[in-house]
């Protein structure tokens, strides 16, 4: 396994589903759960992640081309889905829950509120999909898979370490940490859109730096 390529794809994936985006959505959680059931909530989270992961990452260039999937189009696409869950915490709209989990305390639902944040994250199952299809090898494949995974066994250790401190959080700190998150998270779907179209060819979108 290429150290290098494994350090990038490492750090890729932790800029889009690695802690400081994942402990947010755990905090939320944490005001509805005590500590016990949160931690059995990342379990099963991370290991539906996991799978998950490993499914998309594997198959991805089977899975785009099943489905006729160019990788501007995917990019396309998971820039707009990832810009509209930026927006919805930007104005204190849940988004990927079924509203009554909100207030719900059974397992179930605590589980279902993470499907888009955490287990099945826009951003994360686009690069994923980009970057497992870019090379046509299964050691490349398995270098970034191994990078996902990598990074989803750090969000559970960090949330079962901080689950206790996660419950004494203040609901306006998580909220306000939300909505600013939400806002970086925004730029960063319009930044993936903009790499899709720029991608297509469409003019004065080619980066600085092309």
């Amino acid at each position: 396994m290429n150290a290098l390529s494994f350090s990038a794809a490492f750090i890729t994936f932790f800029s889009v589903v690695g802690p400081p985006k994942v402990m947010l959505s755990f905090a939320g959680l944490a005001q509805l759960h005590v500590t016990r059931r949160l931690r059995l909530i990342a379990l099963i989270a991370s290991a539906a992640a996991l799978l998950v992961g490993v499914g998309t990452g594997f198959a991805a260039p089977w899975l785009l081309d099943l489905f006729h999937i160019t990788t501007p189009a995917l990019k396309l696409a998971g820039g707009l889905i990832f810009f509209l869950y930026a927006l919805g915490l930007v104005f204190g709209i849940h988004l990927g829950s079924d509203g009554a989990g909100q207030d719900s305390q059974d397992l179930v639902s605590g589980v279902r509120a993470l499907l888009i944040p955490y287990v099945v994250s826009p951003l994360a199952m686009t690069g994923l999909l980009v970057e497992a299809s870019a090379r046509d090898s299964w050691t490349w494949r398995s270098t970034v898979v191994g990078a996902y995974l990598s990074v989803i066994v750090l969000d559970l250790v960090c949330v079962l370490a901080l689950a206790r401190l996660l419950r004494r959080t203040h609901h306006a700190t998580i909220e306000l940490a939300g909505r600013l998150l939400g806002l970086l998270l925004a730029a960063v779907g319009v930044d993936l859109a903009l790499d899709g179209l720029s991608d297509l060819g469409v003019p004065g979108l080619q980066r600085a730096d092309a």
